[in-house]
Formats: C-alpha cells, sequence, structure tokens
C-alpha cells in the first residue's frame, strides 16, 4: 500500500473537533514497543541486515571502532570535588565502565593511580539489572569536612529514567534504604540536595503526576525514611507544560531554592523561594536565566526591551540578583552578537566570567571581570574589562570552563603542570581543544588581574592566563595526509551557510569520491569542528579499490584508490550563529534548514568534489528527520542515506515517546494550520511511487525512550512495502537515545552506518 501526503483518512476513530484528520497509518500496530509481534518484526529486519552488512570488512571496521573508544590512552576528563579529581571510564575490561578518583599530583602523572569508588559492570552482575551510569551529584559537606555523600544516577536500559542511590564515596557502598538511605524508583527527573536528611525531587515514580511530554509535573520535599508518594509536595505545573524542575543552589552565603516551569523548550519560568512562598523572577520566557553568588545573567532568545532599551537575541546581560528580585532592572551588557560571532555558553571561575564564542563557527574565548569597567580590547562588546583568551587556533573548536569557582584563588602560579593544586584552584579553568585532524588537548590554565604599569596595586591592566597542556589524546589515523577548509554555500533565500570539509591534501576534484554529508540543524545545537578517530579510520582512511589493472580508466575517469570526504553542514536551526540562526528554521520556517542542507550538497558536487552516485549523508535524532527529507524531498542529491533515532512520522510525533516536548520546535500537528505546514516535511507522508530513491539505512533502538523506535520502525516498513529497492532496518535492543550504552554496542552501531555508506557509495569507484 502507498501512503502519500495527500493521503487523509482518519488513522482510527472520530477525530476531535478542530483536529487535524490522520493519514491511513498501516503500520500503527508497530508502536507497540516491547509487543511480541513488533519485536519479532524487529528480528527478522535485523537478520536480514546483518547479513548484509556484517562481513569481513565489516568485522574488521567494528575491531578498528572499538580500538579507538577502548583506548587507555584517551583522556579521562575529571571534575573537581574538594581535594579530589572525579571520572568515570569505560573501556574494553569495564564495558559498563567504572566511577573513580584521583588527586591531581597523580593524575598529572602518565600513569595515575585510581581509587575505583564504583565498578558498573560488578554492579549489574550482581543485581542482574544492565546499568548504565547517568552521573553523580555531591551532597555539600560541613566546613572543613570531606564531600563523602553522592546521588548515583543510573539508568537500567540507558534510557532518560534514573534510579537514584544514595553512595558512600568513603566507605565504597550504597547506603541501605533500610539505614535509612536515598533510593529514588526509576522515573524521569531531578533530585538535588537540599541538607544532609531532605531531597528535592522532581518525578513521575509512585503515581505522581508527569507531563504530556512524559517527564515530571510535580517537585516535592522528600525526607529520609519517606516515600515519594507521601512527601509534601511543594511545585506542580500544568500537565501541557514540557517539565518541573526542584533544585538548591548550597553556595555558602547564596543559598537559594528554586523552581523551574518548564512550558516547552525555549520558555521556562524561574522563580525563587522566599518565606516559603515562590517569587517569578520577572523576566519573559524566552530569556534564559542563569544565578552565580550576587549575579544573575540573562541571555535573551529573542529581542527584550526592558525600560526603553532594547537587547538583541543572543546577548548577555548581567543585574545584582536581589536588586533585580525588588524591581530594579539596571542591566549591565556583557556580550553582543554580530552576524560573525555568537555566544555558545559562558562559565564563572571565582572572580571572572569566560565567555565561549563561535566566530563563523570557529572559536574565541573572552575573559571578563567584573570588577573592572569598559573593554579593554576596544572591542565594545561589553561593560566588564574584557581580555581575549590567546588559546583558539583557527577551524577549531575550545572551551573553557572552571576547575572549581568555590575554591579560594590565591593568584599565585608558575604556568606549570602543577601550577594549581588541590587549594586555591578558584581562578582555575580547564580548557579543551579539537579540530577535525587535531586530537583533543587538556590544558589547565589559571587566571589573574595584570596591574597596570606592573604596580602591584592600583587599577588592573586586564587579564592574564598562565597555561599549560596536562593531557593529549592519542592519534587515530594519520592526520598529516588531511587538511580542513572551509566553503560557503548559497541557500535558496541567498542565506550564506558554512561548512567543514575534511579531504586528502591531493583530494581530485572530479566528482568520483564517496563523500558523507553530516548535519543536524535544529534546537539551537552547533556542530563544530571534533576530532573522531572513529571517522578517521573508517571514512577518511579508507580506501576505494581503484588500481591500474584496468587500463587508467573506469567509466571515462581516472582510476584513483581514494579515501572519502567527510563534510559538516552548519545549518539553519543550529546555534552556530545564536538564537535567529535557529528562530531562522523554527516551525514553519523549518523548510530553510533542508534548503540549506541542499544547498551544501549541491555546492560539493558544482566543486567536482563529489557527485549524487558518490554522495550520502547521515544524521540521527533530528538529525534523522533532516535526513529524512533528504530521502523524500531531495532524493536527486543522494545515493545513501543514513537515518539514525530518528523522528519521522510528523503527524503523531506529539503522541510517541518525550515527543509532546519538542512542539516549539516543529509545531503542534493536532493543529489543522499547523499540519499544513508540518506534512511538508513529514517525511512518512511524503513517500511516492515511482521515486529513485537512494539506498537507505534507518536504524534506532528499542530502549530509546526519548524519540522511541516506533517512527524508524513505519518508515522502514512502509518503504519495503512500496517496494523501495535498498531499504535496510537495524534496532539495538538497548542503548537508549544514543543507539547504544557501552563501547561495544557504540562500536558496532558506527560500524554499520560507517559501513553501508561505503557499501553504498565507494563501490565501482574511479
Amino acid at each position: 500500500m502507498t501512503t502519500t501526503a495527500a493521503d487523509s483518512a482518519p488513522a482510527s476513530g472520530a477525530v476531535p473537533p478542530g483536529t487535524a484528520p490522520e493519514p491511513t497509518d498501516e503500520n500503527i500496530w508497530l508502536e507497540d514497543i516491547y509487543g511480541e509481534q513488533q519485536l519479532a518484526w524487529v528480528r527478522e529486519q535485523n537478520a536480514r541486515t546483518e547479513d548484509l552488512l556484517e562481513d569481513a570488512d565489516y568485522a574488521r571496521l567494528e575491531g578498528e571502532i572499538l580500538e579507538v573508544l577502548d583506548s587507555t590512552d584517551k583522556i579521562a576528563m575529571v571534575n573537581k570535588r574538594g581535594d579530589w579529581y572525579y571520572n568515570f571510564w569505560k573501556d574494553r575490561q569495564n564495558p559498563k565502565g567504572l566511577w573513580r578518583r584521583t588527586t591531581w599530583e597523580s593524575y598529572c602523572s602518565d600513569a595515575p593511580e585510581w581509587e575505583v569508588l564504583l565498578d558498573v559492570d560488578a554492579l549489574a552482575a550482581a543485581e542482574g539489572v544492565e546499568w548504565v551510569f547517568h552521573g553523580a551529584n555531591f551532597l555539600r559537606p560541613e566546613p572543613g569536612q570531606p564531600y563523602r555523600r553522592a546521588l548515583v544516577a543510573l539508568s537500567p536500559d540507558g534510557g532518560d529514567a534514573n534510579r537514584h542511590r544514595e553512595f558512600d564515596v568513603e566507605s565504597l557502598s550504597f547506603v541501605a534504604a533500610a539505614a535509612g538511605g536515598f533510593d529514588l524508583p526509576t522515573a524521569k527527573g531531578n533530585a538535588s540536595w537540599l541538607d544532609a536528611d531532605t531531597l528535592l525531587v522532581a518525578s513521575t515514580a509512585e503515581d505522581l503526576p508527569g507531563t504530556a511530554s512524559s517527564y515530571a509535573r510535580t517537585g516535592v520535599k522528600l525526607r529520609r525514611g519517606q516515600s515519594l508518594a507521601d512527601a509534601p509536595r511543594i511545585f506542580e505545573i500544568p500537565e501541557g507544560h514540557m517539565m518541573a524542575i526542584v533544585a538548591h543552589d548550597s553556595t555558602p552565603g547564596f543559598e537559594r531554592t528554586f523552581a523551574v516551569d518548564w512550558i516547552d523548550f525555549y520558555n521556562r519560568s524561574t522563580s525563587v523561594l522566599r518565606d516559603g512562598e515562590w517569587v517569578p523572577v520577572d523576566v519573559p520566557t524566552d530569556v534564559n536565566l542563569s544565578a552565580h553568588r550576587n549575579w544573575l545573567l540573562f541571555r535573551p532568545q529573542s529581542e527584550w526591551t526592558v525600560d526603553g532599551t532594547s537587547y538583541p537575541a543572543g546577548s548577555l546581560l548581567a543585574a545584582d540578583f536581589e536588586g533585580f528580585l525588588a524591581g530594579q532592572r539596571g542591566l549591565t551588557v556583557l556580550f553582543t552578537p554580530d552576524e560573525h560571532t555568537s555566544l555558545q555558553s559562558w562559565s564563572w571561575t571565582r572572580n571572572f566570567l569566560l565567555l565561549n564564542l563561535l566566530r563563523d563557527v570557529s572559536s574565541e574565548i573572552r575573559v571578563l571581570d567584573p570588577s573592572q569597567p569598559g573593554s579593554r580590547d576596544g572591542s565594545g562588546s561589553g561593560a566588564w574589562a574584557s581580555t581575549v583568551l590567546d588559546a583558539c587556533p583557527p577551524l577549531h573548536d575550545v572551551n573553557a570552563f572552571a576547575v572549581d569557582d568555590e575554591d579560594e584563588a590565591d593568584g599565585d602560579s608558575d604556568g606549570g603542570r602543577h601550577s594549581a593544586g588541590p587549594a586555591g584552584a578558584g581562578d582555575d579553568f580547564w580548557l579543551v581543544a579539537t579540530g577535525f585532524t587535531t586530537p583533543s588537548t587538556l590544558t589547565r590554565g589559571r587566571l589573574t588581574r595584570q596591574p597596570a604599569g606592573g604596580a602591584s596595586e592600583g587599577p588592573a591592566a586586564g587579564v592574564v592566563s598562565s597555561h599549560a597542556a596536562v593531557k593529549t589524546s592519542p592519534s587515530f589515523f594519520n592526520e598529516a595526509d588531511y587538511e580542513v577548509q572551509q566553503h560557503f554555500a548559497v541557500s535558496e533565500d541567498g542565506t550564506k551557510v558554512p561548512y567543514f570539509q575534511v579531504a586528502a591534501r591531493n583530494l581530485v576534484l572530479d566528482g568520483q569520491n564517496p563523500t558523507q554529508l553530516s548535519g543536524y540543524g535544529g534546537f539551537e545545537v552547533s556542530r563544530t569542528p571534533a576530532y573522531s578517530g572513529a571517522i578517521g579510520r573508517a571514512w577518511l582512511e579508507r580506501r576505494t579499490g581503484g588500481s591500474a589493472d584496468n587500463g587508467g580508466v573506469a567509466d571515462g575517469h581516472p582510476v584513483h584508490s581514494r579515501g572519502g570526504v567527510y563534510v559538516v553542514a552548519n545549518i539553519r536551526g543550529g546555534g552556530e550563529y545564536g538564537p535567529s540562526w535557529h528562530r531562522a528554521a523554527l516551525r514553519e520556517k523549518r523548510h530553510r534548514a533542508y534548503e540549506d542542507f541542499a544547498a551544501v550538497a549541491r555546492h560539493l558536487i558544482s566543486r567536482g568534489v563529489t557527485s549524487r552516485e558518490r554522495l550520502g549523508c547521515v544524521g540521527g535524532s533530528n538529525g534523522g528527520l533532516l535526513v529524512g527529507n533528504m530521502l523524500t524531498r531531495y532524493p536527486e542529491l543522494f545515493g545513501a542515506v543514513s537515518c539514525g533515532v530518528p523522528l519521522l512520522d510528523m503527524r503523531r510525533y506529539t503522541k510517541l515517546s518525550a515527543g509532546h516536548s519538542w512542539i516549539a520546535e516543529y509545531g503542534d500537528p493536532d493543529v489543522p494550520e499547523h499540519w499544513e505546514f508540518i506534512r511538508t516535511f513529514s517525511p512518512y507522508h511524503l513517500l511516492k511511487d515511482g521515486v529513485d530513491y537512494p539506498e537507505t539505512f534507518i536504524w534506532t533502538a528499542t530502549s530509546d525512550d526519548r524519540v522511541g523506535p516506533v517512527q524508524a520502525r513505519k518508515m522502514a516498513a512502509r518503504m519495503l512495502a512500496m517496494g523501495i529497492p535498498n531499504v535496510w532496518f537495524h534496532e539495538a535492543l538497548e542503548g537508549g537515545h544514543a543507539g547504544a550504552s557501552d563501547n561495544r554496542q557504540a562500536a558496532a552501531l558506527q560500524s554499520r552506518s560507517q559501513h553501508f555508506l561505503w557499501r553504498s557509495l565507494a563501490g565501482g569507484t574511479a
């Protein structure tokens, strides 16, 4: 049976008045995620796909990618709590991972000595549950005492629902419920320490209500020994809103309790608890808030006018926390975006504010000093003194963030690897730098004020940084053979769209290079340069079978043994140029993201990098929706499509898993006016007979409780029923929205996608 966008018969039952009709859906039976028949269909498709892909080349590729993921030489990233540095680590011997810690002196050595706190593999074996570690949240100790108690978040299947259990890092054990230990049932939500015997919890467990988006609707105050059902409710939001969050900021001297009504993905209302009452922070719902000590920071998502002054979307503003709550509206401008530069994130050290910026998708870092007025570098970007951190090479992604903003800042530094010890780290920062052909480097630095004229007293001349590399990731392919270029394609409305191209230095521009085009284009997520040993091995260094045995020519083209070209497109809908870049592709303007991606594809073809037969695209989640639209709207541009954990049925996405939470991004298909534009980018409803579709691989995970596996199942089933050739489907039976919960699963997932694209695009390449 063929169903197109024109079909509009109801799927079942009567349609409520004012609701857009649902097109015929012959595959709705596949929406029962764990049904026996449904899983039998999944296993049948898995076997078919594995028979195609899992050959000797696949096995070699999987081994090479697993070697990258399991490397014991990769950087063990750490978080500082007290005198210890904590890390979560996975490798071949510990596929589920080890939560562990070490000292700074040991960490700086070539072979750190780690104290293992929790062996997740051993825990899973002992309890018979496939636990996936999702982090730990420490209770602030009394002054002078070490950090000891933490809430450990564990997912039973890699999904977003977690069980929170109290853990003692000194006894290396969970605190038993019989002894009063906290043990929260598995559910979506959050948990925050209020004090040693009290948690603030937002949860859907024990019959607490959930939202239409499947997240927590209620916040409770949970005492030791209480059940969630018996805990007093302190905060609640409407069912149609996205989620409720309750949290406590325990910073000494600035203790505050917050509640957030997350209305949708881009709108929220934040309140602070005062004298037993919730006091809203009076800002528009699309202004993002961040509190730090006495400061309140604001990042508006659209233009915000306060007392006659307008502040553009993507700017960063500051105010005194208590003054703003009392009604004062004096705002200090810290950053103003321009057409090339956007603010991506920020991080406070004890005395300074680090801004992570992108300038045409290359990193720039600024250090702001609240104690000094003006812009010392002449940028005019803000009212606090600003210094550019000299640490960002072109076409790289570099991010700076505090080591421990609550530690003391003694200002002493020798600039060496051991310059920042357990104490005096308040103005220390981590710097993580990476590029497509540059393995990641972890640097630690320290910020200090430079006195004007070298005097020890008086006004500062600026902020100086002493920093040095601490750890460097190993090389997994011969990076020197490749170069990174940035190009700009022109979209249908004239917008210039940047993209990165990673290719051999001697790339032949004859249209015959197997090319993998990746993108996302949603939720203000930026695609920035990043080193990937898996891409290097599986795509860049993989070789076609060209040789001189056939006289040096094949199909009129010179024969070359060549590797792949990897391309990342920075299309609208993402955050590369801030909120305006994102909002340019929201809802009824969604087509702009797809036009941008298609423009990049055409630009690659026109430049001679590749051709339709050699060009494939890959994307996951919202990126799966992106490449699903390439499949159905631009099939003439691509030879293959790899579509992962995707949204594809945009008529029913709000009824599946957490889909209701994305209405702000895509629109509400139940509203007839919205369905009119949503149907134009719903791949499941755009399939037609008689179209030469690219080869297609659709992959997902049964335990994905965010997008869910349903849309991928139905798309594959419809394409197969239509008789479209070369359609393949695979569903991992565990792994969550990432599609994998350990390195072995991740290697298998990546290998299938990469091997599928190579088989489809490189076969017979000259």
